[in-house]
């Protein structure tokens, strides 16, 4: 019976401890089948919510694909009001024998840019800028080009595209550069000008050797027609255009070395009446911005005018006005030229080189205090372009002393300069280029 009651005993502790292993089986199932099922349910929630995701950005890639498209389409509608295509041109040019045929400007295939510029070979490029390269190109007919394919990456968009070939296809002057046609598609945008064979005023200027060919004369023959191209963008054209970005590397010469104001991607159309207005987005290049520009965004006629007074002193000096190794360690070209005329010393600003016998010292002090008039720190002071022009040309029209000068003084390392901050970003070094320092 012991043994009866122990084998008993001993089967029924057995069955107890199997009874007690199922129910940890089931329960250690039951929590796997739970983490199972959460681990599910989470990675469905993800992947729904990455789904969700994935396709509200194509959905707005599309639209903004669309929209893109759909201003592209615009763009060309409005453009191609204007223009016709090239081989149209070329066909009406036989017709008529040249006549009634080079006022319009035209619309260019990519193909046909592409095989003039050598598929924008290296050896065609003439430079490059801060919206794209420049291209020399020749065109089937023989006519050679220079072609800014803007890069995709642009800050110019649409809108500076069309501002651009709108603007110099309506100007009609001979101190403007003449705009032939344009070349958009999807992922290109291209503006096609005139060549002008000698590159940009700066190339020669402010190249030791090279500054040599400009003598006097034709130096001031280039002060002389960027004052007349202003006036006629001031005044004489259908809607008042003020430049903004007026300097050396937007002077452009051809064969005999007469000048072209290139470069109306950055420019404000004013109506007739207008004359003054605020801007949030301030274009430019450092050196050549007014200060009420450069600190309030501030745009009117005067802009220009001061661009131009800097120009001038360069044009004068062969030294630009940033450029720091030139002058007194605080000051720019402004000021360097501020200080020798108070001091009585004009001729010291002069660039040698120009210094002849076909060169009058008198001319030349002359341009200097137009120069030093156009740059006075109050937009109020400084003359219209209209009276610049009579400046320069009558020599026995009595001028005025200059007032206080806007030049900067004292760089701080903070980028403080004369009492405001500005950012800079660099300069370029094309010959036909946009640049643009935007507002902070």
């Amino acid at each position: 019976m012991r043994l009866y009651f122990g084998k008993s005993h001993y089967g029924i502790a057995g069955q107890q401890v199997t009874f007690k292993d199922s129910m940890l089986a089931n329960k250690s199932r039951a929590n796997i089948r739970w983490w199972i099922w959460l681990i599910v349910a989470v990675g469905g929630i993800i992947i729904t919510l990455l789904c969700l995701l994935c396709y509200a950005k194509l959905k707005n890639h599309i639209a903004k694909g669309e929209s893109s498209k759909k201003r592209q389409k615009c763009l060309l509608q409005e453009l191609e009001d204007d223009a016709i295509p090239s081989t149209v041109r070329d066909k009406v040019k036989e017709e008529n024998n040249d006549r009634h045929a080079g006022h319009e400007f035209q619309s260019f295939s990519f193909e046909s840019i592409s095989t003039a510029t050598s598929d924008f070979s290296i050896e065609n490029k003439l430079g490059q800028g801060g919206f794209g390269p420049v291209y020399k190109g020749k065109l089937l007919n023989g006519q050679e080009i220079a072609a800014k394919r803007l890069l995709r990456s642009s800050k110019q968009g649409l809108i500076e595209f069309k501002n651009e070939v709108i603007l110099i296809a309506k100007l009609q002057h001979t101190n403007l550069v003449r705009l032939l046609g344009f070349c958009i598609q999807p992922e290109e945008k291209i503006l096609i000008y005139e060549f002008m064979s000698n590159k940009s005023l700066d190339f020669f200027l402010f190249d030791s050797t090279k500054r040599f060919i400009l003598n006097w004369k034709k130096r001031f023959n280039i002060i002389e027609g960027i004052a007349q191209g202003l006036v006629y963008l001031h005044k004489y054209s259908r809607l008042r255009v003020i430049h903004r970005d007026l300097k050396a590397s937007n002077i452009l010469l051809d064969g005999e070395m007469n000048l072209k104001i290139s470069d109306f991607g950055m420019a404000r159309i004013f109506g007739l009446k207008g004359l003054e207005e605020n801007t949030n987005r301030i274009v430019g290049t450092y050196g050549y911005m007014p200060p009420e520009y450069a600190r309030y965004g501030v745009v009117s006629m005067k802009t220009d005018v001061f661009s131009y007074g800097v120009l001038l002193l360069e044009i004068v000096s062969g030294k630009k006005n940033n450029s720091h190794n030139c002058f007194d360690y605080q000051l720019n070209l402004i000021g360097y030229a501020w200080q020798l005329w108070n001091e009585g010393k004009g001729l010291e600003l002069i660039d040698p080189t120009i210094l002849d016998g076909s060169c009058l010292p008198s001319n030349v002090l002359r341009c200097i205090h137009v120069g030093l008039l156009c740059v006075q720190d109050q937009a109020t002071d400084r003359p219209i372009m209209v009276d610049v022009v009579s400046m320069l040309s009558k020599e026995t029209l009595q001028l005025f002393p200059p007032k206080h000068l806007a030049f900067f003084v004292n760089t701080n390392q903070d980028g403080t300069l004369g009492g405001f901050e500005i950012k800079l970003e660099k300069c370029s070094i094309n010959n036909v280029t946009h640049s643009q320092m935007e507002a902070r």
